[in-house]
Order: C-alpha cells, then structure tokens, then sequence
C-alpha cells in the first residue's frame, strides 16, 4: 500500500523530482536519464515515483516546459519595452534573436538534441503535445498583440514559423559557420511579414 504524504512533503518531492532531473537531463539527455538515476538522488523508493508522474518523459517534458516559461516571460518582459516605441523589423528581430541565442546557453536546452527532443515528443501522450502547442500558439498571440500588426496575419502559421526556427536551433552544427546570420534572417522574414 502506498505511503500518503501531507501536501507539504507532495511539493517538496515533487520539486526535488523536477531539480534532480533537470540536473540529470543537463548530464545525460533524455535518452540515458533513468527514473533509477532519479529517485535515488531524491532518495525515495521507485513506486514513489509513479505516484507523481506516470513516466520519466512526462517529468522530463515539464521540467523543459517550465524552462521554456522562464524565457517566455522574460522574451515578454522585452517586448513590453519596446512596444509603443518607434518599432522596426530590426528592432524587433533583435530582441527575438537574442532571446533564441539565450535558450541556446540554457544548460538543460543546449544538451539535448533533436534526437532527443523527437524520442521525447513520440513518448507522450498525443493530446499534451498538443496541448503544448495550443500553449505555445497562445503565448505568441499574446506577444504579438504588444505590437501593430497585419490584420491577416494567421497567428498559428506565425507560432509554426517560430516552432521552426527553434526546431533550426538545434542543427546549429549541420548549419555551420553561418548559422547566426541565417537564425537571425529567418527571425527577420517571420517578423516582416505581421509588422
């Protein structure tokens, strides 16, 4: 029979689940980050585990969520400082570039590779993934409202297009030497076309 646990002690282990994977996804990637390896750094039995999420992707993919909301609210903290402003393409390609170059430099994010991002959205359920890009869909109506833009502009073939550069920013290698000037450019084709 399963232990109950109070409240308290369900948000810490829950938490600790969360801190020690991201620190295991940051070391291993998807692939090679075990429920094993998990709960035995938060130092509870395997069953535990299973009473808080119903598998390791689930955990991995809100752990990267979660990462993704902190850079979302910080991209959007950016951009309420210059709406309003004298805006061009320019202007706002650079606030969204430097965003993309920072979630390169997130440890968790720079670690994992398509690969791993494939192997993970194949593991869940259907209905989250889709869930994540409703989410994500919203999350750039909600920016693009800061800004004048094309009464046509179809927000989800926007949201895609910024999907698609994100998806471009891990074959940063196959890309090569070219790879910021061509990131920044496809920013810059996205953004000319709702301004």
């Amino acid at each position: 029979m399963p232990k109950s646990y109070s409240e308290q002690e369900r948000e810490y282990i829950r938490n600790r689940l969360k801190e020690e994977a991201a620190k295991c996804l940051a070391s291993y990637g998807v692939r090679r980050t075990t429920v094993d390896e998990i709960v035995r750094r938060v130092n509870i039995p395997k069953g535990t585990f299973y009473l808080f999420y119903p598998s390791k992707e689930l955990l991995l993919f809100e752990v990267i969520q979660e990462q993704q909301e902190c850079v979302n609210r910080e991209l959007y903290q950016a951009l309420s400082g210059i709406a309003g402003a004298a805006l061009s393409a320019e202007k706002l390609t650079d606030v969204i570039f430097a965003f993309y170059k920072k979630t390169e430099e997130m440890l968790i994010l720079k670690l994992i590779d398509a690969g791993d991002v494939e192997l993970l959205v194949r593991k869940l359920p259907r209905e989250i993934v889709e869930a994540h890009f409703q989410e994500d869909t919203l999350t750039i109506e909600k920016m693009l409202a800061l800004f004048p833009f094309k009464k046509e502009t179809d927000t989800k073939v926007i949201s895609a297009a910024f999907h698609a550069v994100y998806f471009a920013t891990l074959h940063k290698a196959e890309i090569g030497e070219q790879y910021d000037k061509a990131l920044y450019a496809l920013i810059y084709g996205i953004v000319t076309q709702i301004l």
